[in-house]
């Protein structure tokens, strides 16, 4: 048996990515943005109104990041989604985030967020509220990486967003192996 529930938002995971950007005068904005993923080999998409501060930024800067949410900024990754930039003018900062700008675009990056994608505006359609970025640099804090150099994400601990529950779920327990675990099958 089967329920049957319309359409819907759900999917699983929904990675939650903060996505900031400077405004004209090059202050921090950031916001919470749950409908996104990768487009390509070096593209993201996202789904950003046309409303928000943050797309304004994008659109005039031609850059931004994204950064993966995290377990340990759970509370200051919520609150960037839950106020307006054009209502809170230092919302970044009353987050108790701290910026710095990006080696290879022209856009802050979230220093209590360690992974982040330097992203330059490619496309954006206002009445589909999709964004397109190609990927320019990611950069991580060296306090996730492995010993092998790489991002473990053990240590990231990325959230995701449950959009039938409205939770903030943990991401890292392995469970197999990619491109693995299905040879026995053959």
């Amino acid at each position: 048996m089967r329920t049957n529930f319309g359409v819907k938002t759900w999917l699983y995971p929904m990675p939650v990515f903060i996505v900031a950007a400077y405004n004209e005068e090059g202050k921090p904005n950031a916001m919470n943005a749950a409908w996104g993923g990768i487009y390509t080999d070096d593209m993201v998409c996202l789904c950003l109104a046309k409303e928000h501060q943050t797309t304004h930024n994008i659109l005039t800067s031609k850059a931004f990041t994204i950064s993966m949410a995290t377990a340990d900024q759970v509370k200051a990754c919520d609150y960037v989604g839950l106020v307006s930039g054009k209502k809170e003018p230092d919302k970044v900062m009353k987050a108790g985030f701290h910026t710095t700008k990006a080696e290879f675009v022209n856009a802050p990056v979230i220093n209590e967020l360690p992974m982040t994608l330097e992203c330059e505006l490619v496309s954006y359609d206002p009445e589909t509220c999709h964004l397109v970025g190609r990927i320019v640099n990611v950069s991580a804090d060296d306090s996730i990486l492995s010993e092998d150099g790489k991002i473990d994400p053990s240590k990231l601990k990325p959230i995701t967003y449950d959009p039938i529950h409205h939770h903030y779920l943990v991401i890292g327990e392995k469970v197999g192996n990619a491109f693995s675990e299905g040879k026995s099958l053959k």
